[in-house]
């Protein structure tokens, strides 16, 4: 920590200090950048006016890589992006762009070893036993060696930062800032803060230029995820650790988008794929804090099938109200509620207290409608953002920096999985982990969603049910012990008389359906010769029409396949029941099962009337 006293931290102020007092310095490198992206638009726009543009794409590709490895480390941030869309760039370029992950210019070793020195206050003979002559990666920030520690032989990556990197980006940054401030006043169609992301950003690229902090981040991510068998963090050795010098476990594997490599070790990449989103799942809505910068070069397949994390520079926080607000916004996109997914932008940040949000309802049913006539797991999130950003263009949101970051995040991670299946939905594989929290977290907000997908007009929806214990028992985490513990206790508690009405109402119904379902399939079994005897013999046996018998045994089956999920889960227990009868305990409940009670007992005695009657 004494180490890191002295790291530079972000201020638009200070920059604005410092390069509004040097107009030339700005001028130059304003005109380089602008010569450079104007030439390369230029050959693209020849080579369309000549038919060329397929013909000289590789050509193309490899012009733009080089053109963002001269301009620096804040365009190299920008191709590595670009190198993980396929729906964005065509193969050739997202194959060149892949390449700024680590394969970028070198700086001389001998500054490499003299920053180590420096930082450390020691020669690196006396640290290291052998170190790499050259570096064994390069990033946009700085470049990485192979070593051995002298003290216990262990294999280390030895990070070291760019010379005057801080000064690049610091300016790059300066005129971002004043191209966001031109796009704020001027350009209508962009409703976001462009200066406010541009910020975010550019806190997130210094925040990678202390390495300390990059060391605490890597610290507290292992803490949070490591826990899982196929997740691997690698340790942090701090007394070889600066702000400009990190020195970290060495960790043997393939990057994710080197596919043949992945099969050549009998691995799959789509279930690393599936392991990394499950994990970012569970940093941006279980603990909030995620991996802003999940690229290739940042993912790694070990020989042993685990996916190893790297690069903690660039991490962010989702807000605790945003995260339950997203797994809400999934469920009312599912029941099509497009008033309550309006009212979850407030929760979202996206838009103050004081907007109407009723004209954003019909462009949110416009875009859905037509989005969800097949199922929601076969969106995929690119089609979900492009919608999402039609609606966001044409009213007053204001999109918050944490959420461009999970964009950025989750786009990355479908980029990945379309390497390996062009029909990979990033949706269907997210939903084993949504079904678990909906039915196992007792936060009010995901209890209240629970409630909200499984009753409508008041019926009990038994498929939704049984479609979230079909999606949650695909989560490794997911017990039927805890499934649905949150309704049932507001179902005791004082505020849950609403619910009450509703349980009982399905109780008196699903009682109903057993009976009658039971003494149906009776009647069915028996020979023809009885059925007759009972139908001349007893004139008040309830008779069903048709439709009734159907709809009695499909709601019966319903229920017991439920009950059958639940008994057939890898973790059920008899102890299952234990919660739902302390439950039963409780006064409240007690007084509940006497209204199911009368409520069954007014049933039958209508049934039994009504039969009368017709007789």
């Amino acid at each position: 920590m004494s180490r890191a006293a002295n790291a530079t931290v972000y201020s638009p102020q200070l920059l604005a200090t410092k390069y509004g007092s040097q107009p030339l310095k700005v001028v130059l490198r304003t005109l380089e950048v602008l010569t450079a992206l104007s030439t390369f638009a230029f050959k693209l726009f020849l080579d369309n006016r000549r038919g060329e543009l397929n013909l000289r794409k590789r050509q193309r590709a490899v012009e733009l890589r080089e053109t963002f490895t001269r301009l620096g480390a804040t365009f190299v941030k920008i191709g590595q992006g670009l190198s993980t869309r396929p729906d964005i760039c065509p193969p050739e370029y997202l194959e060149e762009l892949s390449e700024l992950q680590d394969a970028l210019p070198t700086f001389p070793d001998a500054d490499a070893f003299l920053c180590m020195e420096r930082e450390l206050g020691l020669p690196l003979d006396s640290i290291f036993s052998c170190i790499s002559p050259s570096p064994i990666a390069a990033a946009s920030l700085g470049q990485v060696y192979k070593a051995q520690l002298k003290y216990s032989g262990q294999i280390v990556a030895v990070k070291v930062q760019r010379p005057g990197i801080e000064e690049a980006v610091g300016l790059d940054f300066y005129l971002l800032r004043g191209l966001g401030f031109l796009i704020n006043k001027y350009v209508d169609f962009i409703s976001s803060d462009v200066v406010a992301l541009v910020d975010e950003f550019a806190r997130r690229v210094y925040q990678e230029l202390n390495y300390v902090q990059e060391g605490q981040n890597a610290r507290r991510f292992k803490k949070l995820y490591a826990d899982k068998e196929d997740v691997l963090v690698p340790d942090i050795f701090w007394d070889y650790t600066s702000t400009k010098v990190l020195t970290m476990e060495w960790v043997d594997g393939v990057k994710l988008n080197e596919q043949a490599a992945i099969e050549k070790q009998g691995l799959n990449l789509l279930d690393l794929v599936n392991t990394g989103i499950q994990c970012s799942l569970r940093q941006l809505l279980e603990y909030g804090y995620f991996h802003a910068d999940p690229h290739p070069g940042n993912l790694l397949a070990t020989p042993e099938g685990k996916l190893a994390f790297l690069d903690f520079g660039m991490m962010s926080e989702t807000p605790e109200e945003a995260r339950f607000a997203i797994i809400g916004h999934v469920v009312h996109m599912v029941n099509r509620d497009y008033e309550a997914m309006a009212r979850d932008y407030y929760a979202l940040d996206f838009l103050s207290p004081d907007t109407d949000v009723s004209p954003i309802v019909p462009a949110l049913r416009n875009f859905f409608d037509d989005a969800l006539n097949s199922t929601v797991s076969e969106l995929n999130f690119k089609t979900i953002v492009d919608g999402l950003g039609a609606v966001l263009y044409q009213y007053p949101f204001n999109v918050p920096a944490y959420y461009a970051l999970i964009l950025r995040s989750l786009t990355v991670l479908e980029g990945l999985a379309l390497y390996a299946d062009p029909n990979f939905k990033v949706l269907a594989a997210s939903y084993p982990y949504f079904a678990k929290r909906l039915l196992t977290d007792p936060n009010p907000y995901l209890r209240d969603a629970l409630i909200e997908l499984l009753f409508k007009d008041g019926r009990f929806r038994w498929n939704r049910l049984e479609n979230l214990l079909v999606q949650g028992r695909k989560d490794r985490d997911f017990t039927a012990k805890d499934a649905l513990q949150p309704v049932l206790k507001l179902l005791v508690a004082p505020d849950g008389e609403e619910l009450r009405v509703l349980v009982v109402k399905e109780a008196v119904c699903v009682t109903e359906a057993v009976v009658f379902g039971t003494m149906i399939d009776a009647y069915n079994s028996v020979p023809d010769f009885v059925k007759t005897l009972i139908n001349n013999g007893n004139a008040i046996a309830p008779k069903l029409s048709a439709a009734e018998q159907e709809r009695m045994l499909e709601l019966r089956d319903r229920v017991f396949s439920v009950w059958i999920l639940l008994r057939s889960s890898e973790s059920f227990d008899p102890s299952i029941l234990q919660p739902i009868l302390q439950v039963l305990e409780e006064p409240e409940a007690r007084n509940l099962g006497g209204r199911v009670i009368g409520g069954i007992t007014q049933r039958l005695a209508a049934r039994l009337l009504q039969q009368v009657l017709r007789s």
